[in-house]
């Protein structure tokens, strides 16, 4: 589908389902497309704490093998989960370790959002869902995090500076969940951040990642990555930045 709208790659995330995880797959599939795979997510949700390993490194480090032999220069990867606790003390460390056994990735941190469970808020991040207030030497902006968060994308961009590094292009409204809505239906200032990647001297990629659960059918379904592509193009313009779905 995304070589049907037009995209010019893809980001892959690292799923429970086989192809996600297999080079050889993915690689064939992106030559028979013609849609390179420009970014890779780490397997780090909740769902994929199996994926490869239970140990989080070793899954990072599988990723950033996965990213090299696909020729994606950026890896997406979360903060630690609270329950992570080993992980959690030797992130920063561990990542610039990583980073030294793959010089030429960027290991770009997301921000992700509070939650909300039983009517109560809970962070379930260490040591919290803002990347840099720890620092990183790249980040991911994730627009749909930043309504969940209630937080502008803009001052997040800001506070990332020119360590931003990919972004995830997709809308909010601030209702307190990761909502992921075709950009423009939100209330994020999607084409204000696109307008000024360029002058924050940006060079990485845009990738689209929106929610499409609801789409009535495969056509509702490529109208909304239509939509998103277009969106995209027109405020990134004339700025020479690749936009993929992920």
């Amino acid at each position: 589908m995304a070589a049907t709208v037009g995209y010019d790659g893809l980001e892959v995330m690292v799923w429970t389902d086989a192809v996600s995880q297999d080079s050889g797959a993915l690689k064939g599939l992106a030559d028979h497309y013609d849609v390179p795979v420009l970014s890779v997510h780490a397997p780090c949700l909740l769902v994929t704490q199996r994926v490869w390993s239970s140990d989080p490194w070793e899954r990072l480090s599988r990723a950033a093998q996965l990213a090299e032999t696909l020729g994606a220069p950026t890896v997406v990867v979360h903060p630690p989960f609270s329950w992570q606790r080993d992980y959690a003390k030797n992130f920063a460390e561990g990542l610039a370790k990583v980073r030294g056994r793959h010089p030429d990735l960027s290991f770009a941190v997301e921000n992700m959002f509070p939650v909300k469970m039983a009517g109560r808020w809970f962070v379930p991040y260490t040591p919290g869902w803002d990347p840099t207030e720890t620092g990183f030497d790249a980040y991911t902006l994730d627009l749909s995090h930043c309504a969940a968060s209630r937080i502008d994308a803009l001052e997040m961009a800001d506070k990332m500076g020119s360590a931003l590094r990919h972004v995830h292009l997709g809308d909010g409204t601030g209702e307190g969940r990761d909502e992921h809505l075709v950009p423009g239906r939100g209330n994020q200032p999607c084409a204000e951040l696109l307008q000024s990647l360029a002058g924050r001297g940006f060079t990485g990629s845009v990738a689209l990642e929106i929610n499409t659960r609801k789409a009535s059918s495969r056509a509702a379904r490529e109208a909304d990555l239509r939509e998103s592509l277009e969106f995209a193009r027109r405020y990134l313009a004339p700025a020479e930045t690749a936009i993929t779905p992920a």
